[in-house]
């Protein structure tokens, strides 16, 4: 069974008199279709749980927003633009607002019910939203750090085959130098290792 929060209630006697027919109705879809929800209240705004995280909604001045945990995968799984009509976002992360203002800018009842109808069927299915990790940009090769490389065939074939994560490592390490002698220091240090095949890390690897 679904169970309903004390603190949403008040929270939504608290919001603009605007919002307050659209978090109720909100509200009440979400139990119409998913009977088994759980509220709760997170990052500040009333939230709904059903075999984890599922979604949310918010009120502020002017507007409300909703949003679905697991956005991005509603949203692919689409063949309409139910959910790209709604805008959804990912509460706690990172939320992309629809600005609710009334009533008159939600879809119909129908197509909400689909919504979250298909969201609960990913939580019942227990699909995982997919890390997206940030690619970081190579970092440039130093000159003098270039120079001292290419000055051993040996260090410069190993360089060439590192990861870009190895090479930044290496990188992000000379250019923090503080002194020069430091860092030409390390740069002697660096080229060795490499030319070892050593990563910037190497003493805190397992064996």
């Amino acid at each position: 069974m679904g169970s309903k929060d004390p603190r949403i209630d008040a929270y939504i006697a608290k919001a603009a008199p605007f919002a307050q027919p659209i978090l109720q109705r909100f509200r009440s879809l979400v139990h119409k279709a998913c009977p088994d929800v759980q509220e709760t209240i997170k990052w500040g705004m009333p939230s709904f749980e059903y075999k984890g995280p599922f979604c949310s909604m918010a009120a502020f001045k002017k507007h409300c927003v909703f949003g679905f945990w697991k956005a991005a995968l509603l949203d692919e799984s689409q063949k309409d633009s139910d959910a790209a009509a709604m805008n959804w976002g990912a509460p706690g992360r990172d939320p992309i607002p629809a600005r609710i203002e009334s009533d008159a800018d939600l879809p119909s009842d129908a197509t909400i019910l689909r919504l979250i109808r298909k969201a609960a069927k990913l939580n019942d299915e227990g699909v995982k939203v997919p890390l997206q990790r940030k690619v970081r940009k190579p970092l440039p090769l130093p000159r003098d750090f270039a120079a001292a490389i290419a000055k051993s065939k040996t260090a410069s074939k190993v360089f060439a085959e590192f990861s870009p994560s190895c090479k930044r490592e290496y990188i992000e390490w000379i250019t923090e130098a503080k002194r020069e002698e430091t860092r030409s220091n390390r740069i002697a240090t660096a080229v060795e290792w490499i030319a070892e095949g050593k990563q910037r890390n190497w003493k805190y690897m397992k064996k």
